[in-house]
């Protein structure tokens, strides 16, 4: 063997066992503004600074107020300039476009509306490089002009891989990257697939899964958005279907691990959450939220790994839980629940309320911006033995009987965007200069 081979060799070596020690960390969207659901890492943290500290009674000055935007569940999206929501129409599901200052510019028809229990738009629209892609309740997949609406592609995902609905209408905010754009099929054929996100054309299905214990009925897909990981050398892509919590190869779709994920009704609805090089996923009615620790491979073609760590009884539905430091911090669902700091190293208890609604949540310049299910907006500012209110405000169209504000705030440039249904509100939340 040649010197020169032979140092080629212990590179090679060098290179692959630097990728396996090394941690796992998110992978942004390129995109500037809050390009896909839950921000730019899918994570419900935001990078702005310099925002109020705390609100007057009446809440932070009101920009906009916009109507029209039709019955639905769906976050805003803010990417090349403008925002972007799903809404439902009578039978028909739609995408609207507006201007960041609550103009309506075009609104196109994504196939049909969710029409039974809980009617309204379900998934976010995910902005990347121009474009805009969607899925609707019923699987259609669209990819769209961001400037004008018009429609480029689209792909029956239901009907492509055999696959068939869940109880409350697929709700998977759809994963893009640089390459393609990501769904949890959930058929006979696939588990996962990928398509050319300019094209349309497949790249690659994941094999099914067996659902449960039963060897011969596949896994259907859940209301979950998928996280991009890197870790070890490779893109991970980790999601869920019905029943299961999956890790994917993003390059190949080659399935890397399952871990089953029971739940009494079926529901796995929110985002696994980082946590170091660990996954932690949580769900009502079924078992304890769980850390799961990736597990770098010893050789260049294993899969990654994954061990189970702790575990805790918080039992988060759609609102999501977001890492911060060494915190974990999300609510409750049981007995319309409640919120809870978690020791993200430990899952040990550090401190909860029941003082609040169970809602959805983002973490932002030290404090947290929680929309409760009841309508109200929160500033909560985490210490280490309480949530201190920093303000709060009711959400318009909103009252004392609302338990559907289910729709993710959003944090853009010093603003805050909201939905309730039909309806997007807009607020200063920067601080004043000094």
């Amino acid at each position: 063997m040649s010197s020169v081979h032979f140092l080629r060799l212990c590179l090679c070596a060098f290179a692959w066992n630097a990728a396996s020690a090394g941690t796992a960390t998110l992978i942004s969207s390129p995109d500037p503004g809050w390009p896909q659901f839950r921000g730019p890492r899918r994570d419900g943290v935001s990078d702005e600074k310099h925002l109020l500290p705390a609100w007057p009674a009446e809440g932070p000055r009101q920009l906009w107020t916009a109507k029209g935007a039709g019955r639905g569940f769906s976050s805003t999206i803010i990417g090349g300039g403008r925002l972007y929501v799903t809404g439902d129409f009578g039978e028909e599901a739609r995408i609207l476009a507006y201007s960041l200052e609550g103009q309506p510019l075009w609104s196109v028809r994504n196939g049909d509306a969710w029409l039974n229990q809980y009617q309204g738009a379900r998934a976010s629209v995910t902005f990347s490089a121009g474009r805009l892609y969607h899925q609707n309740a019923h699987g259609r997949l669209v990819c769209l002009e961001a400037a004008t609406g018009r429609e480029l592609w689209s792909a029956d995902l239901l009907k492509r891989f055999g696959g068939e609905n869940i109880t409350w209408g697929l709700s998977e905010c759809l994963l893009v990257d640089d390459r393609a754009v990501y769904s949890t099929a959930g058929g006979r054929d696939a588990l996962v697939v990928a398509f050319d996100k300019v094209t349309g054309a497949l790249l690659w299905q994941s094999a099914p899964t067996p659902s449960g214990k039963d060897a011969a009925v596949t896994e259907t897909a859940s209301y979950v958005a998928p996280i991009l990981v890197q870790f070890a050398g490779r893109r991970l892509l980790i999601g869920c279907g019905t029943h299961t919590l999956y890790c994917a190869d993003a390059d190949t779709g080659k399935l890397q691990w399952t871990r089953p994920r029971p739940t009494t009704y079926g529901v796995l609805a929110m985002s696994p959450v980082l946590v170091g090089d660990g996954v932690f996923m949580a769900a009502p009615h079924g078992s304890p939220g769980q850390l799961y620790r990736l597990v770098a491979p010893s050789r260049p073609g294993d899969p990654v790994g994954v061990a189970e760590g702790w575990t805790h009884s918080i039992d988060t539905c759609q609102g999501g839980v977001v890492h911060v430091a060494d915190r974990l911090y999300g609510s409750t669902y049981a007995g319309r629940g409640g919120w809870v700091a978690l020791n993200a190293r430990t899952g040990a208890t550090l401190h909860e309320t029941k003082e609040f609604a169970k809602g959805s949540t983002l973490f932002a310049d030290g404090r947290l911006y929680t929309l409760a299910e009841d309508g109200w907006m929160l500033l909560l500012e985490p210490t280490d033995s309480k949530f201190e209110v920093r303000g709060r405000f009711r959400l318009p169209g909103t009252s004392e009987r609302t338990r559907d504000a289910w729709a993710h705030p959003v944090i853009h440039d010093g603003r805050l965007y909201l939905r309730y249904h039909d309806t997007l509100v807009c607020y200063a939340v920067r601080a004043p200069a000094s």
